[in-house]
């Protein structure tokens, strides 16, 4: 089968220095009403379907809808994907943007089948700088979980067509993944590579732990994407969430 891809939008939000998720209307809200140098993200872990798994890339912020609904079920529901369907989920980082949906996936009988691939080196750097960036509560679950597939080495390959490799840019251990497929390869750098625009222009960004490493990593991908046409997904483009440069 073709390998599909679908956005998992939780929504527009602006986020200050203080590292707060405000969720932000865009038809009656003004940025400039927000805490000073807030910045305005989408927040959307990526789904990925083809004939050998169900992807979760990062998991959210593990909000509930007004149902009580946790926004991931509900989003995977729009594609007809129920949570025991999902075989594999993939995280960059545990910053609490992408890490909070995890006590969902950890704690949701129907998500057994689910395989939680973490960076140990990043697991272990969340516990010793904790909030606002990390919230160590959300992943208490994953030390003793044999759903959980600690990633060791620097580089890797799992099952023989996901890659990873630690980039170190956005936070000290942060990791980035490309899925081979049919059609070419899948990027999804988490936050090392967050915005379609950030791809295009360069800069050092105040809120990445390496910001000079950062824009050398996404001038480098940008420039080898391009020439190998990789699909790129990005976790807080408000407009662009898939793009090919």
């Amino acid at each position: 089968m073709q390998t599909q891809i679908f956005p998992l939008s939780e929504g527009t939000f602006t986020v200050g220095r203080d590292k707060t998720f405000l969720p932000f209307d865009e038809t009656k809200d003004e940025l400039n009403d927000r805490s000073i140098g807030s910045i305005l993200v989408e927040v959307q872990p990526f789904l990925i379907v083809n004939d050998r798994d169900v992807i979760i890339c990062d998991a959210g912020l593990g909000f509930h809808n007004a149902d009580g609904v946790a926004q991931l079920i509900a989003n995977l529901a729009q594609h007809n994907i129920h949570p025991e369907d999902v075989t594999k989920v993939l995280m960059s980082h545990l910053h609490k943007d992408h890490a909070g949906g995890l006590p969902v996936i950890m704690e949701e009988p129907a998500f057994a089948q689910a395989k939680i691939y973490v960076y140990f080196p990043e697991m272990t750097f969340a516990y010793e700088k904790g909030a606002p960036s990390y919230f160590t509560e959300d992943l208490d679950a994953l030390k003793s979980s044999d759903r959980v597939v600690w990633l060791e080495e620097s580089k890797g390959t799992i099952d023989g067509y996901i890659h990873y490799e630690h980039s170190g840019g956005h936070s000290p251990e942060h990791i980035v993944y490309w899925i081979d497929t049919a059609e070419g390869k899948i990027f999804f750098g988490g936050d090392e590579a967050p915005q379609a625009r950030q791809m295009k222009i360069k800069y050092v960004a105040k809120y990445d732990y390496n910001g000079k490493l950062a824009m050398e990593l996404r001038e480098r991908w940008a420039e080898q994407g391009k020439t190998e046409g990789w699909q790129f997904l990005f976790y807080h483009d408000v407009k662009l969430p898939t793009v090919k440069l």
